[in-house]
């Protein structure tokens, strides 16, 4: 099953072939969830979808993704849901699925070195415009400069990626620590939490099947993200500086990154 699809519904999206699944590798194995193996991901899409988000307006194919075992996990919550015609709780699937995006700008039958963004969800930067963070203008500058780029590219959106892992709830909490006079690393430790939690192994899966083998060109200041995403089989990457959205409210919290490895330049900030 598909959680939330009609098994018609599914079957009419997987003949369109806007439905699919692919493995680690990033190849199709399907385009039914049943009966796959749970190391899987599910891919819908693509979707047309036009984004403005400050002063940037690009067109983009968006694909949603979700991990097989995500679905596994609610499969039989969302029958006996079904079975005692409880509406109202269907609200609470979502808490158990981490859905994540790619939005992709440009053909990438086209693509020689495509520009990518692996961007972390943040809500406070992403929807709410905090200036704590620079994650905002990072996700807005990068689809900006996707779309100028001769190259085109992708903008993969990882939704389960809170706070570096740890989540909306530990996060606001590592805000108050930081007020306290904590940075942000120190904040998690004070938690029990790991400096950072992120599991870029879906991210690479993604990679492998738009971008396939060619090379690409990486927005970010996180070594760690392509030590990551090259132990996952991403190997022929050019990491790109993507300093931008520095204020007087985030600058301690860029030092703190600044510190922990990521490169970001004294004149940066």
């Amino acid at each position: 099953m598909f959680t939330y699809l009609d098994p018609a519904v599914r079957k009419r999206l997987a003949a369109q072939g806007t439905l699919f699944q692919i493995d680690s590798n990033g190849v199709v194995v399907g385009d039914d969830q049943q009966g796959l193996s749970t190391s899987t991901i599910s891919v819908l899409g693509p979707i047309p979808l036009p984004l403005k988000l400050c002063d940037t307006e690009v067109k983009v194919q968006w694909y949603a993704c979700v991990h097989n075992t995500e679905l596994e996990k609610i499969e039989k919550l969302a029958t006996d849901l079904r079975e005692q015609n409880g509406q109202k709780s269907f609200a609470t699937l979502a808490s158990f699925m981490s859905v994540n995006s790619v939005l992709v700008v440009g053909d990438p039958a086209d693509w020689k070195n495509p520009l990518v963004r692996v961007h972390s969800s943040c809500m406070t930067g992403d929807v709410f415009g905090s200036q704590r963070c620079e994650c905002g203008p990072q996700m807005s500058s990068a689809l900006e400069q996707i779309q100028a780029d001769s190259q085109g590219g992708l903008v993969i959106y990882m939704s389960g990626h809170e706070g570096r892992g740890i989540g909306l709830w530990a996060k606001a909490a590592t805000y108050l620590l930081q007020d306290a006079g904590e940075d942000t690393y120190q904040a998690n430790r004070s938690l029990g939490l790991p400096d950072d939690s992120r599991d870029f192994s879906d991210a690479a899966s993604l990679l492998k099947y738009f971008v396939a083998d060619r090379p690409l060109r990486l927005l970010t200041n996180n070594p760690k993200k392509v030590e990551d995403l090259t132990s996952f089989g991403i190997t022929d990457i050019t990491r790109i500086k993507h300093v931008i959205g520095v204020t007087d409210s985030n600058r301690r919290y860029l030092e703190a990154k600044q510190d922990w490895g990521h490169k970001i330049d004294l004149e940066d900030l």
